[in-house]
């Protein structure tokens, strides 16, 4: 577990990997037969991989969200909805990522190995009725760090639920795409306004690097205090320092 005491306040790390299954990002999957913007979901393949083995490096669990309905069409939208946009349509002419399908299954570049955590879910959002939250109360997470696709609508759906169910928020902005660039670009404008950071996988390099050090380093009072200093004017973050209302204390 990546797990660090910042002046009283916990901080402990996961990675969410959000629907980059066959359906939406490969070739021949249901979102390519539609004429969807896929290549740019492929795109973030690479750094996909490299983020994963970096959150493994620090010992951080990964969780994976595939989205699934059934063969039988009972989880539908359209069983539910009466007020659905016409763009919606396009995509209910053949089924997507129906379950126990090759459509549905992880791309093979990014499979869940037997460590990793499978969330099975029907709806945008990562938590609506799936055992996400459960399992991250398990690890003790409080920082979930996102990933994968469609930035604007899964990602983001989830990014605001976790929000608001109390958990600190992470977007690697070169981890994430959307089929449409202007909608992508809103997503990462309004993470960094209300909902939390989003950065570049090397600036979450960096992050990482400077949380370590920060971890390891046997400092006195005086230098780790300007530690977090520099960390919180670097990052753009409030002072927690102040509004948690902790005891300052070193690290060790």
């Amino acid at each position: 577990m990546f797990e660090l005491d910042l002046a009283g306040v916990r901080i402990s790390m996961g990675l969410i990997v959000v629907d980059m299954q066959n359906g939406f990002v490969a070739k021949g999957g249901s979102y390519d037969k539609l004429g969807m913007n896929t290549p740019a979901y492929r795109e973030i393949i690479p750094k996909i991989k490299d983020l994963i083995s970096l959150c493994k490096s620090y010992g951080m669990p990964v969780f994976y969200t595939e989205s699934v309905r059934e063969a039988s069409g009972v989880d539908l939208l359209t069983k539910v909805h009466i007020l659905l946009p016409k763009s919606r349509e396009e995509r209910m002419k053949i089924p997507i990522c129906v379950r126990g399908t090759w459509d549905a299954q992880t791309i093979d570049e990014l499979k869940p190995r037997e460590e990793d955590h499978l969330i099975i879910k029907r709806r945008d959002s990562a938590f609506l009725d799936t055992e996400l939250r459960m399992w991250l109360q398990s690890f003790g997470i409080n920082v979930v760090v996102f990933c994968g696709v469609d930035t604007s609508i899964c990602v983001e759906t989830s990014i605001r639920d976790a929000f608001n169910l109390g958990y600190d928020i992470i977007l690697i902005s070169n981890a994430t795409a959307s089929g449409i660039r202007s909608h992508y670009e809103t997503t990462l404008t309004r993470v960094s306004d209300y909902y939390g950071l989003q950065m570049s996988y090397d600036r979450f390099v960096y992050m990482l690097k400077s949380l370590d050090r920060v971890r390891r380093e046997k400092l006195e009072p005086k230098d780790y205090q300007q530690q977090l200093d520099n960390f919180i004017k670097e990052f753009g973050l409030l002072d927690f320092r102040n509004f948690r209302q902790v005891p300052i204390q070193s690290s060790r």
